[in-house]
This record gives C-alpha cells, structure tokens and sequence, in this order.
C-alpha cells in the first residue's frame, strides 16, 4: 500500500515538474536558434572585420546566456543532490527508530503477557467472600494492595505499549512522507541533469563558432586584453565594496590555508598566456562539478559572469585581502552572503569560454595580485 501511494504520489510530482523544463527548453531553443543565425551572416560575411567583431561580440553575449544556464541548472543539480544525501539520512535515521521500538514493542508484549499470566494463575479473589470467610484483616490488606500494585503495574505497562504503538504509527507516516519526498527528488534529478546537459551541447557549439573568428593570433591577444580590463573593473568595484564591509581577519601566512580544490596546478602565477598578458592568478586542473571552497571567512563581493572568466565569484576576507574564483559551472552563494573557512561556495567549471575544467584562483591584497602559493599550502 505504500509503495502504491509513493508512485502515484511520484507521478503527479512529475507532471507539475514538466512545466517548468518545458520553459527552459523553449529558451534553450531561441537561444539555439539565435546561433544558427549567426552562424549563417559569419559563413557570408567572413571578409568583412567590422561584421566579424560584431557577430563575435554577438556571440559572446551568446556564450555569456549559455553558461549563466548551465549555472543555473548545475545549481540545482548541486542543491538537489544535497537534499537527496540529506533526506536518506532522515529515513535511514527513521528507520533505525523503528527498529528499535519494534524491539521496544515485542518487550513490552512479553512483558504484559507474563503480568496477565501471573494474574491469572493467582486467581479471581473477591474482597467480600474474604471478609463472609472471616479472614485475618492484615491479611486482606496484605493481599488487596498486591493486587492494586499488580494492577497499576498492568496499567503502566498497557500504558507504555499504547505510546509505543502510536510513536510506531507516526515513524510509518514519516517514512512514507520522505520515501515519497525521496522520489520526487529522484525526479527532479533526472530533468535537471538533462536540461544541463542540454545547456552544455548548446554552449560548445556557440564557443565552437566564437574560436573560428579568433583567426589570428593578434585578434586572441585583443581578446586577453579585453579581459583583463574586464576583470580589472570587477576588482575595482571590489575594493570599493571593501570599504563598507565589518572588519574582518584577514589573511595570514603564518598558518598556511588549504587550495580552494583539489587539483594540480596547470598555469602558474605570473606565467605567461600571450604577448605581454600573464597570468594574475593561478589554474587548478580539477573534475567538472567538484566543490570549491572559501580559502578563509569572508563575504561575498560580486558574484556574476565575467567576460572570459566565466562565473565568478570574489571574496573579501578584511584588511585589504580578496580572493577570486573563476571559470565555475555553478556559484552556490550570491553577492552579501557571509561565507566561513572552507565552506562550499561554488563549483569547478569551464565557464568563460574554456575547453577543459578547471578553477581560475586569485588571491589580492588592496587590488595588487599575489601569488597563492605564499597563502596555501601544497
């Protein structure tokens, strides 16, 4: 009966779950649509620079809609998964209740059982026929409060049983209530790990489409310039958003701070990227989906998509320190929250255009970048 009850219960979950996918699919589609036509003027206007820059800034805003999505569905994923480890701990854990008052449950049968059986083999005693028999009255007293105390223990025990019975009635409720609650996230899961794959085939071909107008080595420099002064804005705006935050700690390198993620580091600071453009921070190499975590306590300062660095997120830790994330699949926290050391903040992606997954990390104090290594231990 209750397996009953969690598929039609599941079912329905299901159906007020299709709403919602098919919006995002139908944006998905304008957005699919969006690329083909401008993959069309590109293939006719491939001469013309003025037109090229234009469709590739088109199709950066393009790769910026692509990836803010798949954030947003690898987010969910992220907090569906989270409930899910959360919810089979809730009935694993009402699972071991009801084991233990079934236990519970058995020894207070016996328990009654060997009380009504010891009644029984005392027998029916009637307090008048004891007194026409003219008993000894200490005796009868004697006997009346054996039996009172008999009884009430009868009681007591009838008592306990009920309350076990009704505690056991409320676990069977709750189970089903979080095996059906488990289902729909179960659901919900399956929906969202296709719509993010769906968002991921759609970027690659919209990032496919943004390499093939970066013909010339020239025009990929221009485009790290570009980026660097689109981060250096974002570090700008930072440290005026530092000015009104509560003091905090800082950073120490005394006691050396754990990496963000584990990985290997794949472009170290201050290595070189193209031209005179060199790295301000450092790459971690690391799964597509793995946790990221604040270095230190902090709060959160910006947290958005940034041209050529994808999602980002940027931390001030107090006394002119910041440290910043980059290249995510998902930010797990938004602009003014308060984060703790080591705590789950985001995690590893590609975002920004990059090809394989990994983390862009950066530590600053009062805007000057500093290699992380003086902070984080290997």
């Amino acid at each position: 009966m209750v397996k009953h009850c969690i598929r039609q219960t599941a079912s329905i979950l299901a159906g007020c779950l299709l709403f919602c996918f098919t919006a995002q699919a139908s944006d998905l589609k304008q957005r699919q649509s969006e690329l083909d036509a401008l993959q069309q003027q590109i293939s006719k206007q491939q001469s013309a620079l003025a037109d090229t820059n234009a469709q590739r800034e088109k199709l950066i805003q393009l790769l910026k809609k692509d990836e803010q999505a798949i954030a947003s569905a690898a987010r969910k994923v992220n907090q569906t998964q989270t409930q899910l480890v959360e919810t089979d701990k809730e009935l694993t854990k009402l699972n071991q209740q009801q084991a233990e008052l079934d236990i519970l449950k058995k020894s207070q049968q016996k328990t009654l059982a060997n009380q009504l059986a010891s009644a029984y083999l005392a027998g029916n005693h009637d307090y008048s026929k004891m007194l026409l028999n003219q008993q000894n009255p200490a005796t009868i007293e004697r006997l009346l409060a054996y039996y009172q105390y008999l009884n009430n223990a009868r009681m007591a025990s009838i008592n306990e049983l009920q309350k076990t019975l009704s505690e056991l009635e409320a676990i069977h409720q709750a189970q089903t209530d979080k095996s059906a609650q488990l289902n729909k996230l179960i659901l919900e899961q399956r929906q969202q790990a296709k719509a993010l794959s769906n968002e991921q085939a759609q970027r690659q071909q919209t990032l496919a489409q943004l390499q093939r107008t970066l013909n010339t080595r020239g025009e990929k420099l221009e485009q790290l310039q570009i980026e660097e002064a689109s981060l250096k804005r974002v570090v700008e705006q930072a440290l005026k958003a530092m000015q009104n935050s509560p003091a905090m700690d800082g950073l120490s390198k005394g006691n050396k701070l754990d990496w963000p993620t584990k990985g290997r580091i794949r472009s170290g600071f201050g290595s070189r990227r193209s031209g005179q453009v060199k790295w301000k921070g450092v790459i971690m190499a690391a799964p597509e989906g793995q946790q990221v975590n604040a270095i230190a306590a902090g709060k959160v300062i910006y947290a958005d998509w940034l041209r050529g660095f994808g999602m980002v997120l940027v931390v001030d830790h107090g006394k002119g320190y910041m440290s910043l994330y980059g290249h995510a699949q998902a930010l797990l926290k938004n602009a003014g929250d308060t984060v703790s050391q080591g705590e789950s903040i985001a995690l590893v992606g590609r975002s920004g255009g990059q090809t394989e997954p990994g983390l862009y990390f950066e530590v600053r104090h009062k805007g000057q970048a500093i290699d992380p290594a003086r902070y984080c231990k290997r």
